[in-house]
């Protein structure tokens, strides 16, 4: 069966969902070491979330772009996750599922998370023919994954070096092996913003 075109998939529990973020080593390493986000993470600024780790991979080019050397596995609350969705907006505006701009720029400004759906990638970070979901938090959104939901905090830098390593010797299969399973995930209330192609 082909995989449809937008479908939150993530390694998860009953409980818990994974997402991934790259910071700098100033804030990542704090974050892994403390299980929570240094002062030096600001609560007032957006901050996105990726359930997928090759989207991470190919947003941090493996963690070595600059500011993005530190990538962390973030564990947070299965409720806190369906929260955001549930109060999210998408990030663009989409015929057919706002009345018009100025509805979905009111729309905008009240919802403390937004949607954005991007391709997803293969292990060679090329673009496969369905979506990504990329969660975009603030303002009360942003405090509660920082305050609330959060569980565990894992640098994952290694694994990713790891596996950047095998697809670069030409061994895929190996490396796919050492990718976190990500699976659908289901069951989260309210139903997800999506519009076609977006």
């Amino acid at each position: 069966m082909s995989t449809p075109q937008h479908e939150i998939r993530a390694q998860h529990t009953a409980t818990t969902v994974t997402v991934y973020q790259a910071y700098r080593p100033s804030i990542g390493l704090p974050a892994a070491r403390d299980g929570r986000f240094p002062s030096a993470w600001k609560r007032d600024r957006m901050t996105w979330i990726k359930p997928s780790f090759l989207w991470m991979m190919y947003r941090c080019g493996w963690g070595t772009k600059e500011g993005q050397e530190t990538v962390l596995a973030v564990e947070i609350s299965r409720e806190g996750f369906a929260w955001a969705l549930e109060n999210a907006e998408l990030s663009h505006y989409a015929r057919g599922v706002h009345p018009d701009r100025a509805a979905w720029r009111n729309s905008l400004r009240r919802s403390p998370s937004r949607v954005q759906w991007d391709p997803e990638r293969d292990l060679s970070l090329n673009p496969l023919p369905y979506r990504s979901l990329q969660l975009g938090l603030s303002g009360e959104a942003a405090r509660r994954y920082a305050d609330e939901w959060l569980v565990s905090v894992t640098d994952v830098t290694p694994l990713a070096h790891e596996i950047h390593g095998l697809v670069r010797a030409g061994h895929p299969d190996e490396a796919a092996r050492l990718l976190p399973a990500e699976t659908p995930l289901a069951g989260l209330g309210a139903p997800l913003p999506v519009a076609a192609g977006g």
